[in-house]
């Protein structure tokens, strides 16, 4: 039995939600989001609920069941408060700025890297060592900030680069004479 896939999932207020056969649309205040589920999950929306049952008992119907709860689930979380990643910038002469629709880095290359930002997620720089990406879909702002941080990742020696806010890059000993 799935412990994740046994929970239901509570539709908050101002949370609209419908289902059409294997097709969950949900719609909130942020935007409206849908999810096709597979064939060997059975979807049930009961007042201000939704619950997800597995058609059988084969692998492949549990294996749906809890990745199915999951999916809906941050559909939910999406429509009503977004998903959040932050990014910070380390190094000398690193910085980040927004001009329209392009991210601008300066990462120490002998020129500025544009990355063209995404129409259904929102880049921000509260300053210009910080990066900020937020959107409905979960899967899109983790991509688009994995993106970001490809350009210059940290590197171990003297931790320069982008990073996700919070992480820790293991610091190793340079070399000895």
């Amino acid at each position: 039995m799935s412990r994740i896939g046994k929970k239901p999932i509570a539709v908050p207020e101002g949370v609209k939600a419908s289902i059409v056969g294997q097709k969950v649309e949900i719609t909130g205040p942020k935007g409206s989001r849908e999810f096709v589920a597979a064939e060997d999950v059975t979807l049930r929306l009961l007042d201000s609920e939704i619950s997800i049952t597995p058609r059988g008992n084969s692998k492949r119907s549990k294996q749906q069941w809890g990745m199915s709860r999951t999916q809906i689930a941050n559909l939910v979380e999406g429509v009503t408060n977004g998903f959040r990643k932050e990014l910070e910038i380390q190094g000398v002469g690193y910085r980040a700025n927004i001009q329209g629709n392009n991210l601008k880095l300066s990462l120490g290359y002998s020129h500025e890297v544009d990355f063209e930002v995404p129409r259904d997620v929102k880049v921000t720089c509260p300053k210009p060592t910080e990066i900020v990406v937020e959107g409905i879909d979960q899967q899109a702002v983790g991509q688009v900030a994995a993106n970001i941080r490809e350009w210059r990742k940290p590197e171990p020696y003297k931790g320069k680069g982008i990073r996700y806010k919070g992480e820790y890059i293991f610091a190793k000993e340079g070399k000895k004479k």
